[in-house]
């Protein structure tokens, strides 16, 4: 998916187009290989001013197996950064020693540097330094075996901004996805999907969508129980809680059905009938978003593409990610695709040009 962000005042002087300050993920993981690889698309520098934050090393190794001619630049203040398409700016953290990083493999090492990197473009983000935030993967074994207890980027953006109201939206073509519960357990998503929670979610949804220039969203409001319910047979959640958040959604003024079955919900927006859906809980969302935008190839066992952006909701910065994980199995080999942080960039640009509206 590509965005016409060329407007807005982004294009020609360099000083317009937004700052982006990418986190390099887990330096064990595929994120600085992607990061290297979106980098090396001349069209992201016409379109804004990106710096990688994480380690140089790291940075410069994965050029040395890519066979990369990018030249990294490493800096320690985003003052200092070229901006110049075939030089990576690299905001130099020193997190990893080099000689003890080992591909595909959990470490404290890893995630505490994948952890340090996230928290300094939060840091810049809120200082106004940067327009907006794009993170690589992480992994949640290793942000925790280095003392970071967080479930996930969601989770750490909203500790580090002061953010009550927040929410996870998946996005790309069509399909936009945003989650009334994530990483809980499923009997605990099941009563956190209060009437409150799905009206908030409905109005972050709304609001991202009219961000993305949709005037007037549709809005589709899943069922958490089979069939939605079939009118009390197979569960109340759908009586006492969202059809209640629903009506009030409508009468604020919201476009929104439901709840609907997620089993035809999901096929008709893929189609373009809704221009945005509210899902229960975390796999009831991610399922067929992954379905629809990854591809793969089962001759070589691998993923041959994967698209889709992880956007979070509600906060005071701007926060876009890839909507995959670390892929420890690929880290090293060069074969990883940067299909979805490419689309995470896009959103990031699309939303720093309205916020400077």
């Amino acid at each position: 998916m590509s965005f016409d962000t060329n407007i807005g005042g982004f294009r020609g002087s360099s000083i317009m187009k937004p700052i982006l300050g990418i986190s390099m993920g887990d330096p064990a993981g595929i994120g600085p290989e992607i990061c290297l690889k979106a980098l090396s698309d001349t069209s992201v520098y016409d379109r804004c001013r990106p710096m990688v934050a994480g380690d140089a090393a790291v940075m410069k190794q994965a050029a040395q197996f890519l066979n990369s001619p990018l030249k990294i630049n490493a800096i320690k203040s985003v003052s200092e950064a070229k901006f110049e398409f075939g030089t990576v700016d690299v905001y130099d953290l020193g997190n990893v020693n080099i000689a003890e990083l080992k591909p595909g493999q959990v470490s404290a090492m890893a995630g505490n540097a994948a952890f340090e990197a996230v928290r300094k473009v939060i840091d810049l983000a809120l200082a106004g330094e940067i327009d907006a935030t794009v993170t690589a993967p992480i992994n949640k074994e290793s942000i925790h075996k280095a003392g970071h207890n967080f479930s996930g980027h969601t989770e750490i953006y909203a500790h580090f901004t002061n953010t009550a109201k927040f929410a996870m939206l998946l996005a790309d073509e069509n399909l936009r996805v945003i989650h009334a519960t994530t990483h809980v357990s499923l009997r605990k998503a099941c009563d956190l999907c209060t009437k409150s929670r799905v009206l908030e979610v409905i109005q972050l949804l709304n609001d991202a969508c009219v961000q993305f220039g949709i005037e007037n969203p549709r809005i589709a409001v899943a069922g958490l129980n089979p069939h939605a319910g079939e009118n009390g047979l197979f569960g109340d959640e759908e009586i006492n809680e969202i059809i209640p958040a629903i009506q009030e959604a409508n009468a604020k003024g919201y476009n929104v059905e439901g709840p609907v079955p997620p089993d035809t919900m999901f096929v008709k927006a893929v189609q373009g009938k809704y221009d945005g859906c509210v899902a229960m809980y975390h796999d009831q969302g991610h399922i067929p978003f992954k379905l629809e935008g990854f591809q793969w190839d089962n001759e070589k066992q691998t993923m041959k593409s994967v698209k889709g952006v992880n956007i979070t909701l509600g906060l005071p910065i701007i926060r876009t990610s890839v909507d995959h994980g670390t892929a420890f199995e690929i880290a090293g080999k060069g074969i990883a695709s940067p299909d979805a942080l490419l689309v995470a960039i896009d959103y990031a640009i699309l939303m720093a040009k309205h916020r400077k509206k």
